[in-house]
């Protein structure tokens, strides 16, 4: 998903998994079991092993291709299971409870992986074959204390901004007034408010989990160390900068008319239509928005259509999001058979059947040296042209990632002002910070 953590999932993880983990034999000191580990043949023989793999229900056809491909060589068996959803609710209970796969999606950023105690639980990495092919954005996910829990497979999700090329051209836009700022993005938008009948963007209030790029897009100014101070306890999500944006997004955006009418209710699905069918000029958000007009048009038909730029608070750089199909993790099961050959599953996936997964599932490639395939939009491919430099969004950088999209939803029913939407999620922050045993809280 690329919605968001659940404070449940964090309180369930802190209290009722850690004690959990602890005390399971197979959970021991990371690195004492699988440490060292010699080179990964791909293609080994694997006759009579199975491996079970943990999916979210919407992605359980993601590693198809891969399996196919892997149980073919080897002659291993995958067995595919989806998790009823919430996934990241979900997964944690059964973890919980003693039941473990061999290998499972799990968003790999430093707000969400700690969940599933990986010190305990999953098997390192660092050694393997794959980390150095890694693009360098990729090389800083799935990494916790310095120690690698996940490989990463697909590119992070890219934060920016889809625009109707017919709205822009009859708004008189050209690509050369791109925004260099937020400030110029707001700019942009009433440039489109006042010469087209379109909004210039629209909200998605009714499915809420929309809301927070607005906000995020605006904090990206902020340094390494305001977050390790965030992190450390040291700095509060009610500091000044971060109520501006939340202020800003009501009063310079949604109050000022820049939104649809009805941005309250306001759908995801409802933002595809409307940006297609030029009722919005634009549209902030992540990868899933191009996944969606995808699966319903050709690249040919978008690329006519619908272009794409990158925007932060002062500057025209793209921002990354994480989400669950990005890492796959492998589990400690005690079993070293297994543990093995989900190494190798691993080592496939990203050694010889790299270059025909991305080819099947007609994505981009998390690996410089392995050609992203062709025939994709030139969204998608503006979208892997600014990765390399993109920063992370805050569920990258923050040790927990609040819900601030229900906050945010607070405040544009009028429940909550500015201020207290950033004490929401500072309390929020700071529950889970403490529930999860981090210094300084």
């Amino acid at each position: 998903m690329h919605r968001r953590v659940l404070p449940a999932l964090a309180l369930i993880c802190a209290a009722g998994l850690a004690a959990t983990a602890c005390s399971d034999p197979t959970a021991g000191d990371a690195g004492a079991d699988d440490a060292g580990q010699t080179a990964v043949n791909p293609t080994a023989r694997l006759d009579g092993v199975k491996l079970t793999m943990w999916t979210a229900q919407n992605t359980v056809n993601a590693p198809k291709q891969v399996i196919d491909a892997f149980e073919k060589a080897t002659g291993a068996e995958v067995d595919t299971q989806a998790i009823p959803d919430l996934y990241e609710q979900n997964v944690p209970t059964k973890l919980a409870s003693g039941d473990r796969p061999d290998l499972m999606f799990w968003q790999p950023s430093v707000s969400t992986l700690p969940f599933v105690q990986p010190r305990q639980n999953l098997l390192t990495l660092d050694g393997e074959p794959w980390v150095s092919e890694l693009g360098d954005t990729e090389k800083s996910l799935g990494v916790i204390d310095g120690k690698r829990y996940a490989a990463i497979v697909t590119s992070p999700a890219m934060l920016g901004v889809y625009y109707n090329k017919d709205v822009f051209r009859q708004a008189g836009i050209a690509e050369k007034d791109f925004p260099r700022s937020y400030d110029e993005l707001l700019a942009l938008g009433h440039r489109v408010a006042d010469e087209t009948d379109a909004a210039a963007f629209y909200e998605a209030g009714g499915d809420k989990w929309p809301l927070q790029w607005q906000m995020q897009v605006q904090l990206t100014d902020l340094d390494r160390q305001w977050w390790a101070d965030l992190n450390a306890g040291k700095k509060k999500w009610t500091d000044p900068v971060v109520v501006g944006a939340i202020k800003k997004y009501k009063d310079k955006l949604l109050d000022a008319g820049l939104a649809q009418k009805n941005y309250r209710t306001g759908t995801f699905t409802g933002q595809a239509d409307a940006l297609w069918e030029g009722q919005a000029g634009m549209v902030l958000n992540v990868t899933s928005f191009q996944s969606q007009l995808q699966a319903k048009y050709s690249t040919a038909e978008i690329d006519k259509r619908i272009g794409w730029f990158p925007v932060a608070n002062s500057s025209a750089t793209g921002l990354y999001s994480p989400d669950q199909t990005n890492g796959v993790v492998a589990f400690k099961t005690g079993d070293e058979k297994r543990q093995d050959a989900a190494r190798q599953f691993l080592a496939f996936w990203l050694g010889p059947d790299y270059p025909d997964y991305i080819k099947a599932m007609k994505i981009p490639s998390v690996q410089p040296s392995v050609p992203t395939p062709g025939g994709l939009p030139e969204t998608s491919k503006a979208q892997v042209a600014a990765l390399p430099k993109a920063i992370g969004v805050f569920q990258a950088k923050a040790i927990v990632a609040p819900d601030t999209h229900l906050y945010l939803a607070d405040m544009i029913f009028g429940k909550k002002s500015p201020q207290q939407v950033a004490q929401a999620i500072q309390d929020q922050f700071a529950q889970v910070a403490k529930a999860q045993g981090a210094p300084g809280f």
